[in-house]
C-alpha cells in the first residue's frame, strides 16, 4: 500500500495521484505539484489516502506544497495571461493565413510553457507561427493539435437533451463509441440522429450500453422466431426494449399482435449486425 494524493488540473479531467509526504492535503486544497509538462496548479480531489501498489503505473511525484495566497495570485494572473496569449495568437493565425482554428491557451503555473490547443482539418505547418508566438511572451511554446471531441469537452455546450454535454460536465476521459451502439439501441442510423454537436457518436450511446446488453439479453430480437401464448408460431416485426413490447405477426394472422417478451417464447433469435454499407457511411462518426 501507499499514500497518495489525488490531483485535478481540470474541472472535470483525470486525476494524477502524487505522493504527499508529509502533507495533510483535504479536499478542495490546492496543491503546487511538479508534472511533465512543469509546476503546476490543481485541485485536491482525494485526500490522504492509501492505495494498493498495483493501482499505481508510475512512481509517484511529490506534493511540492499547498498553495498560498500568493500562488493563488500567481494562477489569476496566469488566467489574464492566457487569454492575452488567445488574442494574440489568433491575430499571428490570420497573418499567416494558416487553415486552423484556435481553442484553448493554457499557461503552466511556473510561466515555464505556454500550450496553444487548435483543431484542423489537415495536418498544419506552424512552424513560422511558433517563432512569432516566441519572439512575443519569450517562453517556450508548444502547439497542439486535438479532435473534435476535445475541442466539444473544453468548450462546452448543451445536447439535443438539453443538458451540458457528458465530457464537460463529468467524464474524465473519452469511452470508445461504436455504431454497432446505436444499432443494438434501436437506434435510426441518421447521422444526425446519433450524433453530438462535436459530429461524432454521442457519448451517451456509451453511458446506455450496459443496460440495453442486459435487455438485449432477455428479449428476442428483430427478425426472431417466436411462440405466442395462443400456440401460434410467428415473426417480430418490431421491438422495443425498454418497455419490453414486441409486435408479432403470426402465420396465422396478416395483422400483428403487441405482446410482452414475458408472453412469448424464443425459438430462434438473430445477431444484430452493422453491414458493410452502414459501417462504411458512417465510419468517420466514431473517429476522434
Amino acid at each position: 500500500m501507499k499514500e497518495i494524493v489525488g490531483v485535478r488540473f481540470k474541472s472535470v479531467g483525470k486525476i494524477y495521484y502524487f505522493s504527499p509526504g508529509n502533507i495533510k492535503a483535504n479536499v478542495g486544497d490546492r496543491a503546487i505539484v511538479e508534472t511533465v509538462r512543469g509546476i503546476e496548479c490543481g485541485e485536491v480531489v482525494i485526500a490522504n489516502r492509501e492505495i494498493p501498489d498495483e493501482m499505481i503505473n508510475s512512481p509517484l511525484k511529490p506534493i511540492i506544497r499547498l498553495a498560498d495566497e500568493n500562488d493563488l495570485k500567481t494562477v489569476e494572473k496566469n488566467k489574464q495571461r492566457e487569454k492575452e496569449a488567445f488574442k494574440i495568437c489568433e491575430e499571428k493565425i490570420a497573418a499567416r493565413k494558416l487553415s486552423m482554428n484556435l481553442v484553448d491557451v493554457e499557461c503552466t503555473f511556473d510561466n515555464n510553457k505556454l500550450l496553444f490547443y487548435f483543431t484542423a482539418e489537415n495536418r498544419v505547418d506552424f512552424r513560422e507561427l511558433v517563432k512569432d508566438l516566441a519572439s512575443v511572451f519569450r517562453t517556450r511554446i508548444e502547439l497542439r493539435q486535438i479532435g473534435v471531441r476535445d475541442e466539444a469537452k473544453i468548450l462546452g455546450g448543451l445536447g439535443i437533451c438539453g443538458r451540458e454535454f457528458c465530457c464537460k460536465g463529468y467524464m474524465g476521459d473519452f469511452q470508445p463509441v461504436s455504431i454497432k451502439m446505436a444499432k443494438e439501441q434501436g437506434l435510426s442510423l441518421n447521422p444526425t440522429k446519433i450524433s453530438g454537436t462535436c459530429g461524432r457518436l454521442m457519448c451517451c450511446l456509451k453511458n446506455e450500453q450496459n443496460v440495453y446488453e442486459e435487455l438485449l439479453k432477455i428479449t428476442p430480437k428483430m427478425g426472431a422466431v417466436v411462440v405466442t401464448p395462443d400456440g401460434d408460431k410467428g415473426k417480430v416485426e418490431d421491438v422495443n426494449l425498454i418497455t419490453g413490447k414486441l409486435r408479432v405477426k403470426t402465420e396465422k394472422s396478416e395483422v400483428p399482435v403487441t405482446l410482452d417478451r414475458s408472453e412469448v417464447k424464443l425459438l430462434k433469435d438473430v445477431e444484430i449486425r452493422v453491414n458493410k454499407d452502414e459501417l462504411k457511411a458512417l465510419k468517420k462518426l466514431e473517429d476522434k
